[in-house]
């Protein structure tokens, strides 16, 4: 039975005999028998090598990474390897043996001498429960067998499902807290006095929104767009922004002490990353020297600059789905069809956030390609100091990508786009837009939505499709090969492996980026319930949602689609943390620029106290924002219309001589009103003031939660007490004898 077990699988398609590519196959395999594997060879419509490592391998291995005291006490502790390690440690050894001809693994890949390795999933117990209690949809609800992925993946993949079920879990309080901000706006503020003045505004005439064939229109036309605005935009917004900054930290904190917990469980707590890679390193090749730490200031300048670049590309992407805004609403406003032109603002905006997926989608891929060039320029020592230098590359050109757009509507839209008369225009000729009198926030609101409902829903069914599809494709072309060898029945039964080998073969293959994918998936999605979530209290409930899917789907994936992974051991989930705390910072400094700005909240509080009617008399019974409206609204002569305006001057058989835009200028000259400068001014005032108490508010959650439990911390102490009473003991004992 010990003999079936196989470590490795290597695949080779059948080459010539004395071809260069089977000389080359052979040198490999000579150099794996020098090294005392065992080699067995299965001939199919392609070769398999299974190769089996000796077990002095191991015992190498356990001697320089195990404690010197367990060592004296149990020489024979070699055969517990786990199956995690072991597959580790020959994937180490393979990936690192050099041929005569100075070629690795890696090389002999690319030039085709190999197809593939891989390590096998075998009919083991652990995987049968893994396969009932985690990888299917029943257990939607219930808790993952945490312990048994690691068993059977390695501590790096427990540990992201163990933070992603973590994360999850407290995506509960934020999605609730989410839901009953929008009910609040939905049932206490939406009778709120500005929507009924814009629903009372019959006689309000506005000033056309483009300069060819558009009309004045009613501000009371509108109402229904108002009424959604103060469902999203009012004082429970405030609660919530600040809210999800201490959400924010609270979960990164608590994450902490449970990965503590964990790692202290899995005693990995201590574990070092460069010890074991020199360990691994020595065991393959003895007269190995260490590859030394290098930091070269001009090769770190370059990789800036051309980062820089690379964000610019992406900011410009940003400037072209302005001007696409700006020209489709012109266009949609001139077109023949009513539907297009009565609503051409929010069929521009719609039409604008689903172009804005698809450059993500297409983006995504360039900037894995860039971030790759980018990191191979930097020459990273280890693996996992390229995989940190990769991710916070790749995480930043997908921030951009993701956010650079939000960023445009939630600051810029409406406020760099001038006023009639004088309109900023592109190419001196379209138009910018303008926000909606009733604020700026539901564009953000819309394009939010429908990113994260397209991210979510098509990128979820695509990432469980293809890895589907293309797993019955490679089995439908493996069947007619299986046909044939029904007449040979007896070689069928003498090899037990050739099955198992040509299953797991059959399956899709992972690389080393399948976990990387995921995380990145979830990060960004992270920044979406963070970030910009005043203005989509609905982001965490989306959230929540799709992560419940997404655990089962990733574990059907692993367990069922997919080769086996290689496991990795781990301590934490690495730079991801750092990413995830930078993250809350900008979701404060986020959140308080889309309530200073982007909302109506601080023009409404500098009407309500300074400029209402309640300011000159004592009315107890009045709504203080009554005039609100009103007040916001500019008035514009319509013999100041730029030459080249085509507007007929007569509005329901009524003539027209000034319209109303929304900004504070004066009647006469354009020029801001005083009030104009003091809503600036609260606006600063409460963005400097809010991002202080919230970051005030966080830095005190970080300290009121401990990193690390008192349990482990006591755990550690006795530990090293044990210890070092243990080494006195053998000191005293030595010393007598």
């Amino acid at each position: 039975q010990n003999e079936e077990k196989w470590d490795f699988v290597l695949v080779s398609d059948i080459h010539e005999m004395g071809s260069e590519k089977e000389i080359k196959r052979k040198k490999f395999l000579d150099e794996l028998s020098k090294k005392g594997f065992t080699i067995k060879k299965i001939e199919d419509t392609k070769l398999f090598y299974g190769v089996r490592a000796p077990q002095h391998i191991f015992w190498k291995y356990q001697c320089l990474l195990t404690n010197p005291d367990n060592r004296q006490q149990n020489s024979s502790a070699y055969q517990d390897v786990p199956v995690t390690t072991r597959i580790r440690v020959v994937h180490f050894i393979l990936q690192n043996t050099v041929t005569s001809d100075l070629e690795k693994l890696h090389d002999l890949m690319k030039k085709k001498v190999f197809e593939t390795a891989f390590p096998l999933h075998k009919k083991e117990e652990i995987r049968e429960i893994l396969k009932k209690k985690w990888a299917r949809w029943r257990v939607l609800f219930k808790e993952q067998p945490i312990e048994e992925i690691r068993c059977y993946f390695g501590e790096k993949v427990a540990l992201y499902f163990a933070w992603l079920g973590w994360y999850t879990y407290l995506l509960i309080f934020a999605a609730v807290a989410g839901l009953a901000t929008v009910a609040a706006g939905a049932t206490v503020f939406s009778s709120s006095q500005v929507s009924k003045e814009i629903c009372d505004a019959n006689n309000t005439i506005m000033c056309p929104l483009c300069d060819q064939n558009c009309s004045f229109w009613v501000l009371s036309d509108t109402c229904t767009y108002a009424k959604v605005t103060h469902m999203i935009d009012n004082e429970a917004t405030v609660v919530f922004a600040i809210f999800s900054a201490i959400w924010a930290t609270v979960f990164l904190e608590l994450w902490k002490r449970e990965r503590a917990t964990v790692a202290t469980n899995w005693d990995v707590y201590g574990w070092d990353e460069e010890e074991e890679e020199l360990a691994l390193q020595l065991i393959n090749n003895p007269q190995h020297e260490p590859r030394l730490y290098q930091h070269s200031y001009l090769r770190s300048t370059i990789i800036l600059i051309m980062a820089l670049l690379m964000i610019m590309v992406l900011i410009g992407i940003a400037h072209a789905l302005v001007i696409y805004r700006a020209v489709a609403m012109a266009l949609f406003m001139q077109s023949e069809v009513s539907l297009l032109s009565k609503h051409a603002d929010t069929i521009a905006v719609l039409t604008g956030a689903v172009l804005h997926y698809i450059t993500i989608v297409i983006m995504t891929k360039v900037n894995w390609h860039v971030a790759l060039f980018l990191c191979n320029l930097e020459k990273p020592r280890t693996f996992s100091e390229r995989e940190n230098s990769f991710t916070v590359k790749i995480f930043l050109f997908q921030f951009f990508t993701n956010f650079s757009s939000l960023i445009y509507i939630a600051f810029f839209l409406g406020r760099i786009n001038g006023h009639p008369g004088h309109y900023v225009r592109i190419a001196g000729h379209w138009r910018l837009e303008e926000c909606h009198p009733s604020g700026c926030i539901t564009d953000l609101f819309i394009q939010m939505a429908v990113i994260m409902l397209l991210k979510q829903t098509i990128s979820n069914i695509m990432e469980y499709l293809i890895p589907w599809i293309s797993h019955q494709l490679r089995k439908k072309q493996k069947h007619p090969k299986k046909r044939s060898m029904m007449l040979g029945e007896e070689e069928e039964a003498e090899d037990p492996c050739k099955r198992q080998w040509l299953n797991n073969y059959e399956l899709n293959e992972v690389n080393v980026f399948s976990l990387f994918n995921e995380y990145l998936e979830i990060v960004i999605q992270y920044s979406f319930t963070t970030i910009f979530v005043a203005a989509f209290p609905l982001a965490p409930l989306l959230a929540l949602i799709n992560n419940v899917i997404e655990i089962h789907m990733d574990a059907i994936k692993m367990m069922r689609l997919c080769r086996r992974m290689v496991p990795r051991k781990a301590k934490d989930i690495g730079i991801w943390l750092q990413v995830l705390e930078a993250i809350g910072i900008l979701a404060v400094i986020g959140n308080g620029l889309v309530i200073a700005i982007t909302s109506d909240f601080i023009p409404v509080q500098v009407y309500k106290y300074m400029y209402s009617p309640c300011t000159r008399e004592n009315h107890t019974s009045m709504d203080c924002s009554t005039g609100y409206i009103n007040n916001s609204l500019s008035v514009f002569h319509i013999r100041d219309f730029e030459p080249h305006t085509k507007v007929l001057p007569e509005f329901n058989g009524v003539q027209i001589k000034n319209c109303r835009y929304r900004d504070y200028r004066n009647a006469d000259d354009y020029s801001y009103t005083v009030q104009f400068w003091h809503i600036f001014a609260a606006r600063l005032a409460f963005l400097i003031l809010f991002e202080h108490v919230a970051l005030c508010v966080k830095l005190i959650a970080a300290w009121y939660i401990p990193d690390v439990p008192q349990k482990v911390k006591n755990l550690l102490l006795s530990e090293k007490h044990i210890h070092l009473q243990n080494e006195l003991s053998t000191m005293e004992y030595c010393t007598e004898v």
